[in-house]
């Protein structure tokens, strides 16, 4: 009798050329990070404004989601490798320009308010916007299809990893060594991030249907995502599912008036969902799901409904951290699941449109769902606008099962 090979947890971790790309990418969150904690500090400093953070993240967004379905055609038509190389220079350069202008070069602060200061988050939202459908369509050049899978886990790992890293390192070096020093860590992890992705051996240019027109080429990545079920459905539930289920905008007021923790219990309130897709990141990489992975996306996505509802009922601070924990699990589950399956499904000359389609959805719903949650809040008060979303949630699950059959039968 055959004995089954015993899965490989670190397989993907064994090309080293995949190693520096996951250097690379670590890199560039961790400055991004960095950088969104020295910039709001720096901006409430001058402005005392709580409407000027909020036009931090609107400045970022608009060039990064308007030159979207241009840099997936871009990531489909040119060397990848080249593309992360001078968006990696756009923003090292963004960011040296933060770092002159945190000593008011030339008295520009002075002068102009935080004019300079939102310019250059502009151009750091342009590079964002070209560089992601880049780095989405370079990993499957680099591990073979059998470790996509593989990948796509060791991916979210780092970024959720980063992304609980990242502000506290922020945080930590802004409050004890000063915003210049905070702004100095990020263009050396940029500079990093440049070194890893270097180290990338050149890949070849997919081939493409040049018979189409500039905008029938631009458009196929919307056309092919339309005309997939699979993929328009598991974008469609996490659209949703952060669109109206998530609760991050609305946790400075849970923290303050609901559960009186304060600062430093918001602090953690915003690391546990992190921290619990972290975890269940590293134990889907050893425990990978192969069989019924869409009804498992599926059952995610509606805990995630229940999570917050949970959240929002609770009037206690350790049960309410359990909830954003397990929301974060369920959500990694949810990320990894669909991040797979655009990487099986998407031919390999359209995965920077397919990708960019993807960063729409996802980019979009959280800015469009912080507002949501706002007004919502606004209109029913913060706790039933919660349970309000939750409920939306589940019921968003609940018409794609029945309508999403193939979805429903998925396997990885």
């Amino acid at each position: 009798m055959q004995e089954t090979p015993k899965h490989d947890a670190y397989a993907a971790l064994r090309n080293p050329e995949y190693r520096f790309f996951l250097l690379g990418r670590v890199g560039m969150t961790l400055a991004l990070q960095i950088q969104a904690v020295s910039v709001g500090w720096q901006i409430y400093s001058l402005t005392h404004d709580p409407f000027s953070l909020g036009l931090i993240g609107l400045t970022e967004a608009i060039p990064a989601l308007s030159i979207s379905l241009f840099a997936g055609y871009v990531a489909d038509t040119r060397s990848r490798k080249k593309i992360i190389f001078w968006c990696l220079s756009l923003l090292l350069l963004a960011s040296s320009l933060l770092l002159a202008v945190s000593y008011d070069v030339g008295q520009m602060l002075t002068l102009m308010g935080t004019a300079p200061i939102y310019g250059l988050i502009f151009l750091t939202g342009v590079a964002r916007g070209m560089i992601g459908p880049a780095i989405f369509a370079l990993m499957p050049q680099i591990v073979s299809r059998d470790l996509y899978a593989n990948a796509v886990t060791w991916n979210s790992t780092s970024w959720q990893a980063s992304s609980v890293l990242g502000p506290a390192l922020g945080g930590l070096i802004y409050g004890f060594a000063g915003m210049h020093a905070a702004y100095a860590s990020q263009v050396v992890l940029l500079a990093v991030a440049m070194f890893a992705f270097g180290l990338i051996s050149p890949k070849p240019i997919p081939t493409s249907d040049k018979r189409q027109d500039f905008w029938a080429n631009l458009t196929e990545g919307i056309r092919f995502v339309f005309g997939n079920q699979v993929i328009l459905s598991a974008m469609s539930l996490d659209l949703f599912a952060v669109l109206f289920g998530g609760a991050v905008a609305l946790l400075p007021v849970f923290a303050s008036d609901i559960l009186k923790v304060g600062a430093q219990g918001l602090g953690l309130l915003r690391a546990a969902p992190a921290v619990g897709s972290v975890l269940m990141a590293l134990f889907i990489a050893h425990y990978p799901i192969k069989r019924n992975a869409g009804k498992i996306m599926l059952a995610c996505v509606a805990a995630f409904g229940l999570c917050m509802i949970g959240f929002a009922l609770s009037d206690s601070f350790i049960i309410s951290l359990i909830m954003l924990a397990l929301s974060g699990v369920v959500d990694s589950v949810s990320v990894i699941v669909r991040s797979t399956l655009i990487q099986l499904n998407t031919p390999e000359n359209m995965k920077g449109r397919v990708s960019a389609v993807n960063n729409m959805f996802i980019g979009s719903s959280n800015e469009i769902g912080e507002f949501e949650s706002g007004t919502a809040a606004r209109l029913l008060g913060v706790v039933p606008s919660v349970i309000f979303g939750g409920c939306v949630t589940l019921g968003v699950v609940s018409f794609t099962a029945l309508k999403a059959d193939k979805l429903r039968k998925l396997d990885l």
